[in-house]
């Protein structure tokens, strides 16, 4: 817990537009996880259907923010963002897999995920030292000013 309040900390105070978009996203399926957890006790002998919507959106919003970051790090995290969902696929095909099991492979991506976010920041705050700039999203992302050459 307090390694994931440092480095989402860390990322709101000192990062860019993709790092602090990255820790919103850690915040939301944090307090996700909590409210599912005031009403269904965690279970890993079956499908975990409030911990798959959970894993359904984080997947989606960093898919979505990999897209239009203009940073490579979105990329990874997006992969480890994905593994928690093919745990649920996992399950779904084959019903014997032990819970212990399930509960490792829903679980395992969110601490390289931390190390990831946290190394993110750090290069952000080092390329905006360096060279005083350090874009967050794609050119093609902004709004363009017209010009007689697009109309």
């Amino acid at each position: 817990m307090a390694l994931l309040i440092a480095v989402v900390v860390f990322a709101l105070r000192k990062g860019g537009g993709p790092e602090r978009a990255m820790a919103l996203i850690l915040i939301g399926m944090f307090v996700a996880d909590q409210v599912l957890h005031l009403f269904v006790p965690p279970r890993f002998a079956s499908i975990d259907t409030g911990h798959v919507a959970i894993d359904i959106a984080a997947a989606l919003s960093t898919l979505a923010l990999a897209m239009v970051a203009h940073r490579f790090w979105p990329m990874l995290a997006a992969v480890l963002q994905i593994l928690p969902l093919t745990a649920h696929v996992g399950k779904a095909v084959d019903l014997s897999v032990h819970p212990i099991a399930y509960q490792t492979m829903q679980v395992a991506a969110s601490w390289p995920l931390l190390l990831v976010l946290a190394l993110a920041t750090w290069r952000h705050v080092s390329r905006a030292r360096a060279t005083g700039n350090d874009p967050s999203w794609h050119a093609s992302w902004r709004r363009s000013n017209p010009t007689i050459a697009n109309i």
